[in-house]
């Protein structure tokens, strides 16, 4: 084969790959974050997940990607799940109303800023610490690409 064909098929394969390179790039960026970040993460999208339960698109969304991200976390997933409901639950159950708040929005709960709460909280520190296995680890890490 001469060198300029061979130079041609060389740029003809590498522009067919592209598209797949920036799938890639653009795809869930999960595997390659902690299993601590990861665990995290999962938690917040149950907690956003079991808030707006009667919005289904969103439910949809956030429980779709709890169970993405629960392929991408090495935890205890025997005594994990009970605790991580246990906890979605209390933070749910807050009571943040706001007389000024609600003058201008009837029933607001602010259940988003009870779930940004919780996951910024000491309570779900102690479970990354308790369930998360290997929490500096990554699943790329773990199971790099061939």
């Amino acid at each position: 084969m001469s060198k300029s064909l061979t130079t041609c098929c060389l740029a003809l394969l590498a522009s067919s790959l592209l598209p797949v390179a920036a799938y890639a790039a653009e795809g869930p960026q999960a595997a390659a974050r902690t299993y601590a970040q990861n665990y995290k993460d999962m938690v917040l999208a149950t907690c956003i997940a079991n808030a707006y339960k009667a919005d289904g698109s969103a439910a949809v969304d956030a429980g779709s990607s709890v169970s993405a991200l629960r392929d991408w976390t090495y935890y205890d997933m025997e005594n994990a799940p009970d605790a991580v409901k246990a906890l979605v639950e209390s933070y749910l159950a807050r009571d943040y109303r706001n007389p000024l708040a609600e003058s201008e929005v009837k029933g607001v709960r602010f259940d988003l800023l009870k779930c940004l709460d919780l996951y910024h909280s000491k309570e779900l520190q102690a479970q990354v610490d308790k369930f998360v296995l290997d929490p500096g680890h990554s699943y790329r890490q773990d199971n790099p690409r061939p």
